[in-house]
């Protein structure tokens, strides 16, 4: 037996990504829905408490996140990237990230990855962000 993902994908740091981890993904979870909800409200709260140091805003506003798997374990995965390859804070951010994360009831483990592939562009940010950095 194969234990299916769900997904939370980068997709404009909208409401699409929680409709992605409540089970419109290919497979059927086992975490009751009811849990998978507040799992992912919560691990998206916690992404937001995490905020670029040169940046008024937090990471899941500026559209770092590309995408949150949270297994049937409930261990998570995640795949993020930096606005430059040359963040100072490369090296920490995940780490930032890692804690935050685990730092949610009911999560396993939890485990980051830094990725360029997309490149991040300012055209990733919410409009929340735009607002913080000054671009309405």
């Amino acid at each position: 037996m194969t234990e299916e993902n769900e997904t939370i994908d980068e997709a404009g740091t909208e409401a699409a990504n929680v409709a992605m981890a409540q089970g419109e993904s290919a497979g059927k979870s086992a975490i009751p829905p009811e849990e998978l909800t507040r799992l992912t409200d919560d691990i998206i709260g916690a992404l937001k408490t995490v905020y670029d140091p040169e940046i008024p805003a937090d990471i899941y506003e500026l559209g770092l996140i590309y995408k949150v798997d949270i297994d049937d374990s409930r261990d998570i995965d995640i795949e993020m990237t930096l606005t430059a390859p040359g963040c100072p804070v490369a090296g920490e951010m995940p780490i930032w990230v890692e804690n935050a994360v685990a730092s949610v009831d009911g999560v396993g483990q939890v485990k980051v990855e830094i990725v360029f592939d997309p490149p991040w562009t300012p055209e990733r940010m919410s409009e929340e962000a735009q607002v913080a950095v000054g671009w309405f």
